[in-house]
This record gives C-alpha cells, structure tokens and sequence, in this order.
C-alpha cells in the first residue's frame, strides 16, 4: 500500500502544479516581462501584449488541462489500488509520462494562438 500512496502523490504534482500556475497566471500574471519567471518564449516576450495574451491563455488551458489531468489521475490510480508494486510503478510512470506530454503540449497552442493574434513583431494584427 506504501507504494501505491507515494506513486498517487508523485502522480498528483503535474496535474496539482497546472491548475495552481493556471490560477495563478489568470488571477496575478508576472506584471513584467523577466527571465526567471511566468511563460518565457520569444513571441511572448516581444512585449508586455504579447506578455500578458500569453499568461491568460497559459493560465486558461492549465488550468482547464490540469483538471482533466487530475480526474484521469485519480481514476486510474484507485483503478490499480489492488495492483503489485511493479504494475502500480509501471502504470504510475507512464501517468506521469502522459502529464508531461500533456504539459508541454500547451507550448504549441500557445503559441498558435499568439501567432494568430500577433504579427511577428508582437502588434496585435
């Protein structure tokens, strides 16, 4: 049972750190554009438009996806509760795996999306 609680919570860190970014982008964006922190891309950082479009959509689909995540998470997770420690392990890494892709699925949507509402040089079109 030990592992399944420490895999549930590993499993629990993608999904809980997307709605809480995704909130947190939406509610309290970086004001200024900087190098340490927020969504850092060089369309979003053309300018504080560009800045500011790209946190509310990060924030919109994180949080959305983040949600969607966890459900599937929790799902799947009481779903091997019964399971061995290396079928609980196995599935939980390839949960995790899928978070993570899922994670970094965002970057081309947001930048699609920058791309559709900003030239490239950061002007709204």
């Amino acid at each position: 049972m030990a592992h399944w609680i420490v895999m549930f919570a590993v499993n629990l860190v993608i999904p809980a750190t997307m709605i809480g970014f995704g909130r947190l982008f939406l509610k309290n964006p970086p004001r200024q554009i900087n190098e340490f922190y927020g969504y850092r891309t060089a369309m979003s950082m053309k300018n504080q438009d560009t800045w500011d479009f790209a946190h509310q959509c990060n924030g919109r689909i994180w949080r959305k996806w983040g949600r969607v995540l966890l459900a599937i998470t929790i799902i799947v997770m009481l779903a091997i509760l019964p399971q061995s420690e290396t079928t609980v392990y196995t599935i939980g890494f390839v949960l995790t795996g899928l978070q993570v892709a899922a994670l970094l699925g965002t970057i081309p949507i947001i930048e699609k999306e920058l791309h559709k509402t900003f030239d490239q040089n950061g002007n709204r079109k």
